[in-house]
């Protein structure tokens, strides 16, 4: 402790000895600003600064802008989508839109806002930022920062930016809302990646059919469902054996059948947009590789009535066809299909259909063109059960005229379209199934008397025949 008759002297030494420190600063700064260069000494000011008063941090800062030049930038495309499935229940503000194509309403985070993830233990920190424009030529910029420990700098790097790249691609698929493509179709600007640039319009595919709703025998449905998800997960093995990433179907059948309910499954399925594809409003063959062109990866092409929709001379006949005002050949078609055409595309299926398959040329109907054939059948007793079950709610065999259907189904050629218009007839389920019962015996009658009076004009036929063999030798 100092005595109060040392404290002046104290002061003095003190001043005397901050006098000196003052002028032996200034005249070291008086040095530097001579030998030292301003570049240097600005450098060197910046550089201690930042040592005194911000030490080095354990944290690394990615940023990912919106646009990578002048394309946008996948990364952030990708970590928008996936943050919406990471927002905190803590969160003060998100940021609500739908747009007339979306069914659901859209949930993102606002400007400013910040999403803690997890991933393999890595403790992750997303904020998402938006600058104004600094002046009227410039608009907002917006970007993610991701900032996380230093150590795991090659985890997330290599891991997890691919997982989050990835799970956006899943999020996108499950949210896509399905179109029908049809060049008669409406325009629409709100479209999002199909359409052709022009050539397609399209609407939304609202049509409800499902692999549980369809009135299909369950082994024909488990067989399409394998070899539909096969399809999807072959795309390396497509790739190895150098062929392209595609596959088609025949749907075979009467009219009635099923078939345009089997194709809206397996869009609803499959989450693929349709494209309708009526060939006889192809002109020539660079016009229907122009059309098929503009389609997109992961859709089905649909090409209905394939044996009348054109009239095709064989490929051996100068290419041409015979009909008046077409000049689109069956050549034309195969070239696409499986020619040097067809590896423009990823994941296309291709589905045609037709009432008479016996009228198809061969020459599309072998494998690596129409892979899989589906016979579309009449009504089976298994399908029954299932349009019971979708119309009027009866689930197994809990109705008394189950018995009596099942028997005159079986012995009756109808379509799942006729049994699904008698049980719309009556909400009640006893009224319905006493019309369906109607309906299929009238139609076994028919069905008898129809065959009588066939075998009836064959006999007719043959006695003719007899009669003219006869005067011929007589």
């Amino acid at each position: 402790m100092f005595s109060l008759s040392e404290i002046p002297q104290t002061a003095s030494t003190l001043f005397s000895a901050y006098s000196t420190l003052a002028g032996s600063m200034m005249l070291l700064r008086s040095f530097a600003n001579e030998l030292i260069p301003q570049q240097l000494r600005s450098y060197l000011c910046t550089t201690f600064y930042h040592y005194l008063f911000n030490p080095l941090s354990n944290n690394l800062t990615l940023v990912f802008d919106e646009w990578s030049g002048m394309s946008r930038n996948q990364v952030f495309d990708a970590a928008e989508l996936y943050l919406r499935t990471k927002i905190n229940p803590d969160t003060e503000r998100l940021k609500v839109s739908k747009t007339s194509r979306q069914k659901n309403f859209t949930v993102s985070i606002e400007k400013g806002e910040e999403v803690t993830d997890s991933f393999q233990n890595v403790q992750l920190q997303w904020k998402f930022v938006c600058k104004e424009p600094q002046n009227n030529h410039s608009g907002e910029k917006r970007y993610f920062e991701l900032s996380f420990h230093k150590k795991h700098k090659q985890t997330v790097i290599c891991y997890y930016l691919p997982h989050v790249v990835e799970r956006a691609k899943e999020i996108k698929q499950e949210e896509k809302v399905v179109k029908l493509y049809n060049r008669e179709c409406p325009y629409d600007d709100d479209d999002d990646g199909g359409g052709g640039g022009g050539m397609w319009g399209s609407i939304n595919l609202e049509h409800p059919s499902t692999f549980d709703t369809l009135a299909m025998d369950p082994e024909l449905k488990q067989m399409i469902l394998d070899d539909l998800d096969r399809f999807l997960r072959r795309k390396e093995f497509y790739r190895r054996v150098g062929k392209a990433w595609k596959r088609g179907y025949l749907l075979y059948g009467p009219p009635g059948t099923g078939k345009s309910s089997l194709i809206a499954a397996m869009a609803n399925y499959l989450r693929f947009d349709i494209y309708d594809l009526e060939l006889t409003s192809i002109y020539s063959n660079s016009d229907l590789r122009r059309i098929l062109l503009s389609t997109t990866n992961r859709s089905i092409l649909v090409i209905e009535d394939v044996d009348c929709s054109v009239e095709m001379k064989d490929r051996q006949n100068d290419g041409a066809s015979v009909g008046s005002n077409t000049k689109l050949t069956l050549s034309g078609i195969l070239n696409f299909i499986d020619g040097l055409w067809s590896s423009c595309g990823d994941e296309r299926i291709i589905v045609f259909t037709t009432n008479h398959k016996e009228r198809i040329d061969p020459a599309l109907l072998r494998p690596g063109r129409m892979d899989v054939h589906i016979n579309m059948s009449y009504c089976t007793v298994h399908g029954f059960k299932v349009l019971a079950s979708n119309y009027l709610g009866i689930k197994g065999k809990s109705h008394s005229l189950f018995g009596e259907i099942e028997g005159l189904i079986q012995s009756t050629d109808v379509t799942p379209a006729e049994v699904a218009e008698e049980l719309m007839k009556a909400d009640d389920a006893d009224v319905a199934l006493e019309g369906l019962v109607n309906f299929l015996k009238r139609k076994r009658i028919r069905a008898d008397e129809s065959k009588n009076n066939d075998v009836k004009g064959e006999e007719a036929n043959e006695v003719e025949h007899e009669k003219a063999k006869q005067l011929k030798t007589g």
